[in-house]
């Protein structure tokens, strides 16, 4: 039983027992060979004046944000009596409107998850439109996933700011031995339960604060535990374009005030697909990254023509990165711990990075022990753990449905057996050591947040050239954790008083806002 559903295991990345209808009809266009958005059409200061003209016009907005900070105004800008103002001129609270010029609005987020997508490939020069919305806004030099870098547990921490062991999804499949069920990421009767996920999504703090959102897609279930749902829902459904995904979004964004959420999230697979299926150095791969950027093009370009630049924050975020599987090292469990040993293993939780359940009536210490030792062996080929000496880095051990044993291959190697072989393998992968480089996946940011991100850290450094505008620079932040995330959304709403407990680190965004 354990060998045949290794052997077929799916990479597809969503559950695909049902497909449904829900998104809007004709589809927009991202093929063609679109240019980079060029300096003409930059929003933040970047139109062709003269250096000291700019400066000057840089100057007047800082002082008249000034003067609406401290005095208010009748356009968004006023805060009720005893309400703290923002600090920045960028930025307005949660709970106020601003005009685009024809309709008011409250702060929104939109943020996209582009499945796959190698912080890496932003150097590959294919995405010259991600690196444009990221020189206007700023960018980091990778965000990293959390262990294991598997799609459902780092979308599940994007949402909820926890690590696997606190949000419970510790792999695309595992077994709960607590439950007695086992957890499959691609059969929605399963992965929709509400038992498995533990934590509070984005979407359930922000509705429960008043906050209306939008889920186009993410990995996760339709309703938490506590019975919560985003106000507008669109389930999973394969092969859904770019285009429709991209008319959803503005749809949403188009409503009158009263019906328009304030946080939209929206997943894309196509790029993991393409990793998975023909390795991260293909054709394939460097093709769906051009789409996925034009995506990112049209989808900012779609919000600045709307006026709403200084509104609406877009974040660009990826799950994990892909490493190179097409000819794989490979690791036999059969020559570790024997075919008795292949064959007492009832439950392999996630792959490459694999957790194993043994049969109750297994010598456990055995087979552990001669894992132990093939490691000893082979240090550069793979490491092995128990829940009692995983990596703290990882806060991968406080949870039952972590398996007791964990092997965790190295970049380049994949665990199999002799039966198996290559057998259905992926010329791509991820699910290794979330601190390999190839496993990092990739933050870019457009909006008021990163106008006054920069804007900080433009201002806190030494300046040779004299005043410049925030625009005139590319900014990009170190590598961070994946679950800052959840703490980000929640200031940029200005419902941060109102979040769950997270694994965030208080006061980590306090630089930046």
């Amino acid at each position: 039983m354990f060998l045949s559903r290794w052997a077929t295991r799916s990479h597809s990345g969503e559950p695909q027992e049902e497909e449904r209808d829900g998104l809007l009809p004709q589809p927009a266009t991202l093929s063609g060979s679109d240019k980079p958005v060029s300096d003409s059409h930059r929003q933040c200061s970047s139109y062709p004046l003269k250096k000291a003209a700019t400066n000057f016009v840089y100057f007047l907005g800082v002082a008249a944000a000034g003067y609406l900070l401290f005095n208010g105004s009748r356009n968004g800008f006023s805060a009720p009596l005893g309400q703290q103002m923002p600090s920045s001129p960028y930025m307005f609270s949660g709970d106020t409107t601003k005009s685009n010029g024809t309709h008011d609005f409250k702060r929104t987020v939109v943020m996209v998850s582009i499945d796959g997508l190698r912080a890496a490939y932003l150097d590959r020069g294919l995405t010259p439109h991600l690196l444009d919305i990221s020189k206007k806004g700023l960018r980091a030099k990778a965000m990293r996933p959390i262990f294991p870098t598997l799609t459902f547990p780092n979308h599940w921490a994007l949402m909820t700011g926890l690590y696997a062991e606190s949000h419970g999804i510790v792999a695309n499949n595992f077994w709960d031995p607590v439950l007695k069920e086992e957890f499959q990421y691609n059969r929605i009767k399963s992965a929709w339960k509400p038992d498995w996920w533990l934590g509070e999504p984005m979407w359930e703090t922000a509705e429960r604060a008043g906050v209306p959102t939008a889920n186009l897609m993410w990995p996760g279930p339709p309703k938490t535990m506590s019975n919560a749902s985003s106000t507008y829902f669109v389930p999973w459904k394969d092969r859904v374009s770019l285009g429709e995904k991209l008319d959803q979004i503005l749809h949403w964004i188009d409503l009158p005030l009263e019906e328009r959420p304030q946080l939209i999230v929206a997943y894309e697979p196509s790029l993991d697909q393409a990793g998975h299926a023909t390795g991260p150095n293909s054709k394939r791969v460097n093709e769906t990254l051009v789409n996925v950027d034009l995506f990112a093009k049209h989808l900012t370009e779609a919000l600045g023509a709307r006026n709403l630049n200084a509104i609406v924050d877009i974040i660009f975020v990826s799950d994990h990165g892909m490493t190179d599987t097409s000819h794989p090292e490979l690791i036999y469990l059969d020559d570790l711990i024997g075919l008795d040993g292949v064959n007492a293993i009832t439950h392999a939780d996630g792959w490459p990075a694999m957790g194993l359940r043994f049969r109750e009536d297994t010598n456990v210490t055995q087979h552990l022990n001669a894992l132990v030792e093939g490691s000893a062996r082979h240090p550069d080929k793979f490491d092995v753990y128990t829940r009692e000496n995983m990596p703290e880095r990882w806060h991968f051990s406080d949870n039952e449905r972590i398996a007791p044993i964990y092997v965790v291959p190295k970049i380049g190697y994949v665990l199999t057996t002799k039966a198996i072989g290559e057998t259905g393998m992926n010329k791509g992968s991820h699910g290794y050591d979330n601190g390999a480089q190839e496993m990092h996946a990739m933050f870019v940011a457009h909006g008021p947040f990163s106008y006054h991100a920069k804007s900080l850290a433009n201002g806190n450094r030494p300046r040779k050239m004299g005043w410049h505008t925030a625009c005139e620079d590319t900014y990009i932040m170190d590598t961070f954790q994946n679950v800052e995330i959840y703490n980000l959304v929640m200031k940029l709403l200005g419902i941060d008083k109102a979040s769950a407990p997270n694994n965030g680190t208080v006061g980590f965004w306090d630089q930046y806002l």
